[in-house]
């Protein structure tokens, strides 16, 4: 498709060369754009590996550009979407020079509502601290200010701050088009501008969100589109497990009592005894709270449905939530008209309701209907309790709404083992997809090293994650740059945070230890990037998405193969299923999921020609036993060692500047 357009984009005099100081073609860039124009002319899905400097971004966005079709692109993470539309894109449609018309659309809770920001600016009992004053004040004149209400555009209140939750709507309190604020509504206007657009930029929570609807018979959230492109493809089968499954928490019925009460006292307060049935709604919840206490006991304080200690006692303190949920939504149901909260309220309860009965069945002992096999589970807290449930399999929902004709083109860095993609399309039930791959341009083997330490015990060992640390001590201390560790539980990440940061004390070093959990992610980020040589010791979600380039990340440390942990009751259930079936569930499921983890943390290191460094895996496996050849091949060509002075001599002696060969965005 367009293939001499293409030539007069990414060819050496092409408009990039000309717009974009330091682009220089590359191949591999070029090959991944006409695989996805011919994608487009076919209406095929295209599932696309491209290493880390293919210039991915560009190369989907350029015919998505020149396609003149109606266009979706769905990003990893909001960061990643706020960044393609803000830099990638105009700096793409100003080289084109093309008058394309691209939106951006989050979720609802994304966006201020006038209405709900309005009721919490007058009645300011809500705010529970002088903080929420001032955060109050500021999202005030932020609305009276924006033309989006985008809360990412507010940085003075954290996006993670209780009080936007009191600020946003949810679908069930949103008033629709009876409220007052309609006609100044941001998600409404956000959502116009994406039906009327040439692309429109998501999220790949949001484009869940919007398949989750669809399964209930709602329609109006995202536009339809020719093309839908996923960048950061591999997070989509975690993505769509979540948003696929349901949950229902204890706060959320208490919260859902408190509005019953507010509306009905408020709105219809001779209608019924509002306070008594709120009463009886939050005793219930409580009351399951304390039948489900045994579950603490279990490992991660969660058991499956069918594991459920003291199930009778459980399932009759449901059973009597749901009947006292059921009398709050007739209750609400009967007085919905006098009121818009009233009406908000009963959807919230209905809500609620429904998904409570749909967790509840089917009953012990008896099946599931064909083909709708799910995982049940709860989840105890300190003061909570959630009760949870997720499909066995997401590939027949998934793959079932691409709309016959319309193209779908899945891209990232790390979807196959060594160029099989079959794991990552078996998820997705994407087996028949045309698969290719394009390999890194970056010189790995002369400016990367891989180094696995002889002699630490194996994993399972309890003094493993000492053993590692002591091991990563020498290259610390060989490091010029930053060092970024990653660990599998949140425990390592204190010990091996402890011990450095004890190491480096009695050095008397000035090197700052940094730890997830310290400050918000973001923030420790910036200051990893500001710091220049500091340790940052950190756990699941820092395995992606992070991207450090230069001499403030120069080494890589990865304290064990990221096995998914066997209990996770929704792992559990799918290793269950594959060995019903006759098959071998570590090798069809835990290896290759294990892979592409190990990927993702590995390419943290290079993200550059210039970039350079040592990747440590503490984790004796990788070399020792059979399984590890398949995960140290699925990994770039780094140079290898099992020696620790020669992996410090490495970091001290860094490989002479790579030549700079430009940039090919992506």
């Amino acid at each position: 498709m367009f293939p001499h357009e293409l030539t007069d984009v990414f060819g050496p005099s092409g408009a990039l060369a000309r717009h974009m100081p330091g682009y220089s073609p590359r191949i591999a860039q070029r090959e991944l754009s006409d695989a996805i124009g011919r994608a487009l002319a076919d209406g095929g899905v295209l599932v696309a590996e491209a290493g880390t400097g293919t210039g991915k971004t560009w190369a989907y966005l350029v015919p998505a550009f020149l396609s003149g079709d109606k266009v979706l692109i769905s990003t990893g993470t909001r960061t990643l979407q706020d960044q393609l539309f803000r830099r990638d894109i105009p700096r793409l449609r100003e080289a084109l020079a093309l008058p394309v018309d691209v939106a951006l659309l989050k979720g609802r809770a994304n966006y201020v509502c006038h209405y709900h920001l309005d009721r919490l600016g007058q009645d300011e009992r809500g705010l529970k601290s002088a903080d929420e004053v001032r955060q109050l004040r500021e999202i005030q004149r932020f609305t009276r200010e924006t033309a989006t209400g985008d809360k990412a555009e507010l940085p003075a209140v954290p996006e993670g701050a209780d009080i936007w939750n009191r600020a946003t709507s949810t679908r069930e309190n949103c008033l629709g088009q009876e409220c007052p604020f309609v006609r100044d509504c941001f998600l409404l206007k956000a959502r116009r501008h994406a039906q009327e657009a040439d692309v429109v930029v998501v999220n790949h929570a949001l484009f869940m969100a919007d398949l989750a609807l669809r399964e209930e018979g709602v329609t109006d959230l995202l536009p339809e589109a020719r093309m839908v492109v996923f960048d950061e493809a591999h997070q989509l089968p975690d993505t769509a497990t979540r948003f696929l499954g349901q949950a229902v928490s204890v706060h959320q019925v208490l919260d859902c009592a408190r509005a019953m009460e507010a509306a009905g006292l408020a709105h219809a307060r001779e209608a019924t005894p509002w306070s008594e049935a709120a009463r009886r709604l939050e005793g219930a919840a409580r009351e399951l709270r304390l039948a489900a206490a045994p579950v603490a006991l279990m490992p991660g304080a969660r058991a499956t449905f069918q594991s459920i200690p003291e199930a009778e006692a459980f399932d009759e303190k449901l059973d009597a939530l749901i009947e006292a949920l059921d009398d709050a939504a007739r209750r609400l149901q009967s007085q919905e008209d006098r009121h818009p909260d009233l009406a908000a309220a009963a959807r919230t309860a209905e809500g609620l309701l429904g998904r409570l009965q749909q967790w509840r069945l089917p009953a012990r002992g008896e099946a599931a209907p064909e083909g709708e096999a799910a995982v049940r589970w709860v989840e105890l807290g300190n003061q909570s309790l959630r009760l949870q449930r997720a499909p066995l399999s997401v590939a027949r929902i998934f793959s079932g709404f691409r709309r016959p004709g319309q193209t779908w083109v899945l891209t990232s860095a790390t979807l196959s083992v060594q160029g099989d993609f079959g794991h990552f399309l078996r998820q997705l039930g994407l087996e028949d997809a045309v698969t290719d791959h394009w390999t890194s341009p970056f010189d790995y083997p002369a400016r990367a090293l891989l180094y696995v330490p002889r002699g630490l015990p194996w994993p399972g060992d309890p003094q493993f994650v000492d053993a590692f640390a002591r091991a990563l001590l020498p290259l610390v201390d060989a490091c010029p740059g930053g060092v970024l560790v990653l660990c599998t539980t949140l425990r390592a990440v204190d010990r091996v945070a402890d011990v450095l940061a004890r190491h480096l004390a009695e050095c008397a070093s000035t090197r700052p230890v940094m730890r997830q959990g310290e400050v918000s992610r973001g923030l420790l980020l910036e200051r990893f990037r500001r710091a220049g040589d500091a340790v940052l010791v950190g756990s699941a979600s820092f395995w992606e998405g992070i991207d450090v380039p230069g001499d403030a990340l120069t080494l890589v440390a990865i304290d064990k193969l990221p096995f998914a942990p066997p209990d996770d009751p929704v792992i559990e259930a799918r290793l269950n299923a594959c060995r019903a079936e006759g098959g071998n569930p570590f090798m069809e499921y835990q290896l290759p999921q294990a892979a592409l983890v190990l990927k993702q943390g590995a390419g943290r290191l290079i993200r550059s020609e210039a970039d350079w460094g040592v990747l440590m895996v503490g984790d004796g496996r990788l070399v020792d036993k059979p399984y590890g050849r398949r995960l140290w091949r699925g990994l770039p060509p780094f140079a290898r060692t099992r020696e620790a002075a020669q992996a410090c001599e490495f970091l001290a002696s860094p490989p002479a500047q790579a030549a700079e060969e430009g940039s090919a965005s992506g």
